[in-house]
């Protein structure tokens, strides 16, 4: 039986990797887990079973990969250093549910990679994301629309983005978008403590439960966003003069006023005290 525990030792990881040639890489944002109950308490906030295909990215020495592939059906690893791969291999030898696909998550065509990998499965995301693709990640996972789940390690702060409230600082357009598509929550964070090499913040796991049906009463999504992106595009600015900025070639300032007045607001008012419900009100009646 292989030793599981092994991916946690530092001495054997330090060993493995010089064995390798490999010098962890900044640009790459790589952090390996090497604390062994991490995997687990990610684990137990799935609803994951032999019919759940997982697609991981960034499996770095496969901590997670391994977990994920004992509860799911079938797993599939996107790790972009191609030095990883024949490690990952060799790890996961006896996990016969695991496809590790070497390439860049933002350059593959995620609908055909999880269609030809997890077909027949339902489809979730799990992954201990490189902090520097965090957001371009989950957009595009969200735009794939073919997950029912995705559970991501990020940045505190960017899990704070994610789930915040109208009217607190962190509450921004990424949070508008993420609220509209799906149903976030962190589930708990995670100290630099338990990553090689450490990283200078702490870590938050974030559980986002796709929203199969969109009950608001949106008439043309890409304005709504484009609405969202000047509101928060000038945050400084009254709502009215930051959609101005934008749309004043095609409406007149006294128009926005009244538009936004008709909300229910003030000429003050500004975006970041706006709820989806409110933005989305706003973008009908542009």
């Amino acid at each position: 039986m292989r030793d599981e525990k092994k991916q946690y030792n530092l001495s054997i990881i330090r060993k493995l990797l010089d064995n390798h040639g490999i010098k962890l890489s900044k640009s790459m944002g790589q952090n390996f887990l090497i604390d062994a109950n991490i995997p687990t308490k990610i684990i137990s906030h799935t609803e994951f079973d032999k019919s759940s295909g997982v697609l991981e990215v960034g499996p770095g020495l496969g901590a997670l990969t391994q977990e994920l592939s004992k509860v799911s059906g079938f797993v599939t690893a996107v790790e972009l250093d191609k030095r990883l791969v024949p490690i990952l291999q060799d790890i996961l030898s006896e996990q016969d549910n695991v496809s590790i696909i070497q390439g860049d998550i933002l350059k593959l065509n995620i609908g055909e990679l999880v269609g030809n990998t997890l077909k027949g499965f339902t489809r979730h995301v799990c992954a201990n994301l490189p902090y520097n693709i965090t957001t371009p990640a989950i957009t595009a996972f969200i735009e794939a629309d073919i997950f029912d789940s995705i559970i991501v390690m990020v940045q505190k702060e960017v899990a704070q983005r994610i789930c915040a409230k109208p009217g607190t600082p962190e509450y921004g357009a990424f949070t508008v978008y993420a609220n509209y598509h799906a149903l976030p929550e962190i589930l708990f964070d995670v100290s630099p403590e338990c990553f090689l090499p450490r990283p200078k913040v702490t870590s938050s796991m974030v559980k986002m439960k796709i929203k199969k049906e969109q009950l608001l009463n949106n008439k043309d999504e890409t304005k709504l966003f484009r609405v969202v992106r000047a509101a928060f595009g000038q945050r400084r600015k009254t709502l009215v003069n930051a959609l101005y900025s934008v749309f004043g070639e095609s409406h007149s300032k006294e128009s926005i006023l009244k538009t936004v007045q008709s909300c229910g607001f003030d000429a003050r008012v500004r975006g970041e005290v706006l709820s989806i419900k409110d933005f989305i009100n706003l973008s009908n009646l542009l």
